[in-house]
């Protein structure tokens, strides 16, 4: 098989459930979780004689991303039915947008390694969302959750234009951005509330019609989406080199297994039989309401990071890791507000901070340590109070509970060794200790040092100044 003959093209259907306090159409809590069935109405199941009332946030909300992704915004537009049976749509329609979607023609701006692209948006259309099935292993059976069914969703459907995964990542993740600092989605992926349909298709390189497509549903992590469109390019390219052809398909994608499994034959729009949906009046949007939302929008993250260049000095990668999260901008204005040492936090944010932030379930990314605690282990450093690896220590120490880091460097006796009389007297003895090594180093081996080094911070327990100990140590070796 040679994977270098084919090109790859991938396009996106991405949902994000919004943050309103209540459903799309009723007046029934979007929260997360609850016991099954509790949070829904005989509106969101869809019961006989009920009608439906659009929340005007979704609107708002709709309209605010159009806006971040230079959509065209639809000043007339209308919802649909969206006809099919399923488990976990009780009613067996869905009312979405199919033929005046409130966003189109948009573009994100996408950058990574070697690579800088604009994304094509062909619509965004408000919709809502669908319950969920559980299975149950241990008696084989099945139950439907209603709790999800009428959450407010935004799904945007990109064109054609990514050739890996590399691409597709870095466009989620700037979407990904976008909808956060804009307020409109926790989009936490391990809850659902950002999530993607993949449309995959491969094709001889040089060609320039399609290959037939197959799409993989729902899949809600940037491990997962990556490693399903690595299976499913191999799996279309041995198909083809095979001498069979692709079937267009919906396919469920198995993470822990890593394969993916045909579902259905794939819908066409007519298959769903859509129709105007009768009970919803059309929604107007005019232009004094579209440019007073306009005016109310955040910086965006592309904003942002050019004022953290330009203003602060950090390097575009620095300034685009940082910004890329809006917590962790936040949390980095916050503490930057109370030193005005924009690198020196950059560098901490971006070091152990990160790891421990990103340690929770999925793609989550929380924020454990309050902004003036690790200002105040960062002033620390700066007075000489402790060295920098202690500073580490206690930063992690002190990370999970949010703990005074000063305190806990009082009550655990970090603080630097300031008695040069006893660092001179640690390294006196460890000169007389090592005398094979002091040798080496007086001969011009001078890596030895390091070693010198360290011995000495054992035996201070590393509480010394590095840079007062290495001046001692010098002076003693000359």
């Amino acid at each position: 098989m040679s994977e270098v003959k084919y090109e790859t093209v991938i396009g996106l259907e991405v949902h994000t459930e919004l943050a309103t306090a209540s459903k799309i159409f009723c007046s029934c809590t979007t929260e997360f979780g609850g016991e099954p069935n509790t949070h829904c109405c005989p509106i969101c199941t869809g019961m006989p004689g009920v009608l439906p009332v659009l929340n005007q946030k979704v609107v708002e909300f709709g309209i605010a991303v159009g806006l971040a992704t230079d959509c065209e915004i639809t000043l007339y537009g209308k919802f649909d039915r969206k006809n099919y049976f399923y488990p976990d749509l009780p009613k067996a329609f869905q009312i979405s947008q199919l033929y005046l979607p409130i966003c189109r023609n948009g573009v994100v701006a996408i950058e990574g390694e070697g690579f800088q692209k604009n994304i094509r948006i062909h619509e965004i259309h408000m919709e809502e969302d669908a319950g969920k099935l559980i299975h149950d292993p241990i008696f084989d059976t099945t139950h439907a959750d209603y709790n999800r069914c009428g959450v407010p969703l935004l799904e945007i459907v990109s064109e054609p234009d990514f050739r890996n995964a590399e691409e597709v990542i870095a466009y989620l993740e700037t979407l990904k951005a976008i909808l956060q600092y804009l307020g409109v989605s926790d989009c936490k992926m391990q809850e659902g509330s950002l999530r993607a349909d993949v449309n995959l298709s491969v094709r001889p390189l040089g060609q320039a019609e399609f290959g037939t497509r197959t799409e993989m549903k729902n899949i809600n992590s940037f491990r997962a989406i990556a490693r399903a469109i690595a299976a499913e390019r191999k799996r279309q390219i041995e198909l083809i080199e095979d001498g069979g052809r692709v079937v267009q398909e919906t396919r469920r994608w198995d993470d822990a297994k890593g394969v993916s499994y045909a579902m259905r034959s794939k819908e066409d729009a007519q298959d769903y039989r859509y129709f105007p949906e009768p009970d919803l009046s059309p929604v107007v949007i005019s232009e004094e309401w579209k440019e007073e939302i306009r005016k109310s929008l955040p910086m965006l993250p592309k904003e942002r990071k050019a004022k953290y260049m330009e203003g602060y000095g950090l390097s575009s990668y620095d300034a685009g890791i940082i910004t890329g999260i809006k917590a962790l901008a936040d949390y980095f204005d916050e503490v930057n507000a109370i030193l005005g040492q924009p690198q020196e936090v950059a560098n901490w944010l971006l070091g152990d901070f990160m790891r421990l932030a990103k340690a929770g379930e999925g793609d989550s990314f929380d924020i454990l340590l309050s902004p003036v605690h690790l200002a105040e282990i960062i002033l620390m450093v700066k007075n000489n109070v402790i060295n920098r690896n202690t500073a580490k220590e206690v930063f992690a120490a002190v990370w999970q509970e949010d703990l005074d880091p000063r305190q806990y460097v009082e009550e655990h006796d970090l603080a630097m060794v300031g008695d040069g009389d006893l660092i001179k007297d640690t390294v006196a003895k460890v000169l007389a200790a090592n005398p094979k090594t002091v040798a080496e180093f007086k001969a011009g081996k001078e890596k030895v040092l390091g070693f010198l080094v360290g011995q000495c911070m054992k035996e201070l327990k590393g509480k010394a100044d590095p840079a007062t100990l290495n001046t001692l140590l010098r002076e003693a070796l000359q």
